[in-house]
């Protein structure tokens, strides 16, 4: 056995029995509570349903026809479609945000931090204007046109932020963030360049990517990225070992048999969908790919091959919470669910950088 593979068995001996010998007992936990706030959020609302309501509605069976055809039309055009779709965002940003971090092996990256989701809100803005000033006839399918738009301007800014990172085969996290940033904020003033040109329709729709929303939630934006959930979760497990395994160094991983270089463009390919699927039908959503993954790596451990499925299945959970906190804050109003996350994410976010500068001063 060679030196890595002898410490990437040590590190493994390290982590906490509790913490890796009950894999599916987390994710039991986390799918029961995914399922229990989705229920919650079926019943709050405007017109609220209790529970036995709910499943009289689902299986067309109700003693009064008026109330079962009212609580039919709000279940299954409204609120589940708006549940699901708050699922698939929440599980797509936070499985992308974990293999992030586990790309850059920093556990402060993050696909809203670095720019990855500006990219793809500026290629979906671009569509909006661009493709609807020069083909009207393009924006009829719009429920496909947007999320290709998004996957490639995703797939762009991560593959020239790895670039700009990457030197000698050693990425620089200080160049990643620094990087980050930069392209945030170019693609910040290109969307800011589109927002002038637009016209009255398409400025509602930019706003609406810029603040976050999932109140436009259908099943047919359902259905467009489910595909793009399933592949990352059935990815999950070929690209988890191989992150345990760059935890320790590119070297230390390529010796204990990595593909590393073929793990990374998986990765990236990975993140630009996830992050591009995402914004594509909800708009910039910030901090969940933060989050979660550093709570869960806090609970269960770096493991990343129970870190990944975990951190879909908890930003699953923290989406579908905050947004019927966003419904139901203000009601009848709804706040964006980008300013439910901001409030959220960036105080836990500045207390993640002052734990990290108090541990190296100290």
């Amino acid at each position: 056995m060679t030196a890595g593979a002898h410490t990437v068995a040590a590190k493994e001996r390290s982590i906490p029995f509790a913490r890796r010998a009950f894999p599916w007992a987390v994710m039991l936990a986390l799918v029961t509570t995914l399922v229990v706030a989705g229920l919650i959020a079926a019943t709050i609302g405007p017109a609220k349903i209790p529970l036995g309501r709910i499943a009289a509605a689902l299986y067309a069976d109700g003693a009064d026809p008026v109330l079962l055809h009212r609580d039919q039309i709000i279940l299954l055009t409204i609120r589940l479609p708006r549940i699901a779709m708050a699922s698939i965002v929440g599980a797509l940003l936070a499985g992308a945000g974990a293999a992030m971090q586990g790309l850059f092996r920093n556990p402060l990256a993050d696909p809203g931090l670095v720019g990855v989701s500006a990219g793809a809100s500026l290629a979906a803005a671009a569509a909006i204007v661009l493709a609807d000033k020069a083909a009207p006839s393009l924006m009829a399918s719009a429920a496909f046109l947007l999320p290709l738009a998004a996957f490639c301007g995703a797939l762009a800014t991560t593959a020239l932020l790895y670039r700009m990172a990457t030197r000698q085969g050693r990425t620089s996290i200080a160049t990643m963030l620094l990087a980050g940033l930069a392209l945030g904020a170019l693609a910040g003033a290109g969307t800011g360049l589109l927002v002038f040109l637009a016209d009255d329709r398409q400025l509602r729709d930019i706003t609406f990517w810029m603040l976050g929303s999932l109140a436009g939630a259908t099943w047919q934006k359902v259905a467009a990225i489910t595909p793009v959930l399933v592949s990352l979760l059935l990815l999950f497990p070929a690209v988890g070992r191989g992150l345990d395994s760059l935890a320790l160094g590119e070297t230390e991983a390529f010796h204990v048999g990595v593909a590393v270089e073929r793990l990374k463009r998986l990765l990236i390919v990975l993140v630009a969908a996830a992050a591009g699927a995402a914004v594509s039908v909800s708009g910039v959503i910030g901090f969940v790919g933060i989050i979660v993954p550093h709570l869960l790596r806090l609970a269960i451990g770096s493991g990343h091959r129970l870190l990944l499925p975990a951190s879909a299945f908890g930003g699953a959970i923290l989406l579908v919470m905050a947004d019927t906190f966003a419904r139901t804050i203000a009601a009848p109003a709804e706040l964006p669910i980008g300013i439910v996350t901001a409030l959220i994410g960036a105080p836990f976010f500045l207390f993640l950088l002052l734990s990290r500068h108090s541990l190296l001063v100290g």
